[in-house]
């Protein structure tokens, strides 16, 4: 993958760059919401989903005060919106394609606003079905190459239960199932690594490679879905040259 990035790597860099927080907040806030309510439980030691986002709620500096008020309207204790989640599917530019998840508490709204946005910008909204079968769900963890040795890390994720691990560059990917998940990122920890980024995610099958316009185009779109206040988060199938995003 030298001197080319799909497009889950670039996205943990550019977060990492243009984190807006109080957009970063809003959808924190909702997951912990939907987390705790879903899980049935607002203790993070019996919610595994819980543990993991409120860990990353504090990774941003979120308040204790603001994440207690969260779990809270999840598990009934607070009066709140009751979020539905949604998965809508779409095509970028170029053929690209594109889930998007979102949290919702009206989905009329949600899916004109979701139309409008990938039609404005060289899109289309699809049918349900359309490209979620170009997708797995997998967890994925991205520890820079500096933490450890190429070896160790393997070792310390097949143990503990990881699929796979690859070589990007700069990171180490490592996937695992979705059960398997918690497990591994604990392992990874205890051995002194702090990943860069690490999430149940839905990895593409295959990508495709955009180059010239199409990149500005598909990166307008991305952002334009990922800004918009009811959708969490975006995948899509695309790679692009490191050269192209200078």
């Amino acid at each position: 993958m030298s001197g080319h990035s799909k497009w889950h790597t670039i996205k943990h860099k550019k977060g990492a760059l243009d984190a807006k927080r109080g957009k970063i907040f809003t959808k924190l806030i909702k997951e912990i919401t939907v987390a705790a309510r879903v899980g049935g439980s607002g203790d993070v030691d019996q919610n595994a989903r819980l543990r993991k986002v409120v860990a990353d709620a504090k990774a941003v500096n979120m308040p204790n005060d603001t994440i207690d008020r969260a779990i809270k309207r999840g598990t009934g204790e607070l009066e709140g919106v009751n979020y539905e989640e949604i998965t809508y599917e779409g095509y970028g530019i170029g053929g690209v394609a594109m889930l998007v998840e979102t949290m919702t508490d009206n989905r009329n709204r949600t899916v004109a606003e979701l139309r409008h946005l990938f039609s404005k910008n060289g899109g289309n909204l699809g049918e349900s079905g359309s490209v979620a079968w170009m997708f797995d769900k997998k967890g994925l963890i991205i520890v820079d190459k500096e933490a450890k040795s190429e070896e160790e890390l393997f070792e310390i994720a097949i143990e503990a239960g990881a699929d796979d691990m690859q070589d990007e560059g700069e990171v180490f990917e490592i996937y695992t199932a979705p059960e398997s998940f918690h497990a591994v990122l604990d392992a990874v920890k205890a051995a002194g690594v702090e990943p860069q980024a690490s999430e149940l995610s839905m990895i593409p099958q295959n990508y495709i490679r955009l180059e010239g316009d199409d990149v500005k185009k598909m990166l307008k779109l991305y952002d334009a879905i990922d800004d918009n206040d009811d959708v969490q988060k975006v995948y899509a199938n695309f790679d692009i040259d490191e050269s192209e995003m200078e």
